[in-house]
């Protein structure tokens, strides 16, 4: 069992300490800005397991396996979940700083949060087979209700909203159907409209795609975690059979498409490569990795992508036929399961989020993330 695979699986039965055991990135310590003060205090720092760096700060939110940053007025709020702890969590962050604002108790293994406006928020939570709905009042969470999706759903995406109605998809952290809570608002009376329909094995981390080759207008894609494949549906039609854009000879384990849509990047776990499909012309090429692969990814361009792995990031620059040019790197602080792109400290360049599932902070990269990246990996050790 390779150590990817042994992660998942100790991630899967919940298995606290062999997660640790695995990928223990750093020591639980207060949010703070990583900065280098003196050499004493670096060596300190590296010790207990905290990146110094200027340009990177860790949020103490350990084992999160999902959640998101929304940004408003120079202002961010960032939702996650504790997955170990049963935790939904509420951090503010202002430029390089970070503010733990509230956590509420929700039932065994919440695995994801997404906004659905600047003061609501959804949580997928697996033990209840439900996405458990809060609003932020006062820099408070106050649960508002639960809805039933009938699967324990490992992500939450929100396909649409509008005047106050959201349309939601859940998928599951183990089998092949998907859900869909259709044209649903916090003010109904009535029980949520819950559609599920199949797609494949372990369609985790679903993403918006501007477009997909065979597929009129914008769509909902997914890597099939165990299913192999990348597959799609068009925003209009979400209970249509699923479209298949590519097929894996491994382990595809994120999906997420270029700011222009034209190509989607797919994490692959090992055989040392990972991929980008073409939502134009459906041509699929194979990305070199430095490594045995990936488990997440985030296009900052056509030709210019960052990958997650254990304890680090990847940065590569292509050319057209996807050849890797160069590679840069960063160090994280976990397994870096989720990476998210926005400008969080308002200066006009992209940062990157990266939700570490195995590992006790959520750490963010700010930008210039090409220009601030490393030539030579930086692979932080284990902390024993």
């Amino acid at each position: 069992m390779n150590m990817v695979s042994q992660v998942r699986w100790a991630l899967g039965v919940g298995a606290v300490a062999a997660v640790m055991a695995l990928l223990a990135g750093c020591q639980t310590q207060p949010v703070k800005t990583l900065q280098a003060s003196s050499a004493a205090a670096t060596a300190s720092s590296a010790q207990q397991g905290i990146i110094t760096d200027r340009n990177q700060i860790a949020i103490q939110v350990p084992v999160a396996w999902g959640g998101e940053v929304r940004c408003r007025n120079g202002s961010c709020l960032l939702a996650a979940v504790e997955h170990e702890e049963s935790m939904v969590v509420v951090h503010r962050i202002q430029g390089r700083k970070s503010t733990p604002l509230d956590r509420a108790k929700v039932a065994y293994h919440p695995d994801s949060a997404a906004w659905l406006e600047d003061d609501l928020l959804v949580a997928a939570v697996e033990a209840t087979n439900t996405l458990d709905i809060f609003r932020v009042k006062n820099d408070k969470l106050e649960r508002l209700q639960q809805i039933k999706v009938n699967l324990p759903p490992r992500d939450v995406i929100v396909v649409k909203a509008e005047n106050g109605r959201y349309t939601l998809m859940a998928t599951p952290y183990s089998g092949k159907q998907v859900a869909f809570v259709l044209d649903w608002a916090v003010s109904d009376t009535k029980a949520p409209n819950v559609q599920k329909t199949t797609w494949c094995e372990a369609p985790w981390h679903p993403t918006k795609l501007p477009m997909a080759k065979g597929i009129t207008g914008p769509a909902i894609g997914l890597a099939c975690l165990d299913g192999k494949q990348l597959m799609a549906v068009p925003v209009s039609d979400l209970l249509a059979k699923p479209t298949v854009l590519a097929n894996f000879p491994v382990v595809s384990r994120n999906a997420r498409p270029t700011p222009s849509g034209k190509w989607v990047y797919v994490s692959l776990e090992t055989e040392a490569r990972n991929a980008r499909v073409s939502m134009e012309t459906g041509e699929l090429q194979w990305v070199k990795s430095p490594l045995t692969g990936s488990v997440s990814v985030a296009p900052l361009d056509d030709d210019l992508v960052v990958w997650g792995e254990d304890r680090e990031l990847y940065l590569q620059r292509l050319d057209a036929q996807g050849e890797v040019l160069e590679t840069r790197w960063y160090a994280v602080n976990g397994f870096a399961t989720t990476l998210q792109l926005l400008d969080v400290d308002n200066d006009g360049e992209r940062d990157v989020v990266v939700y570490n599932s195995g590992g006790e902070t959520i750490d963010i990269v700010y930008g210039p993330l090409w220009g601030n990246a490393k030539p030579e990996r930086i692979r932080k050790p284990r902390v024993p």
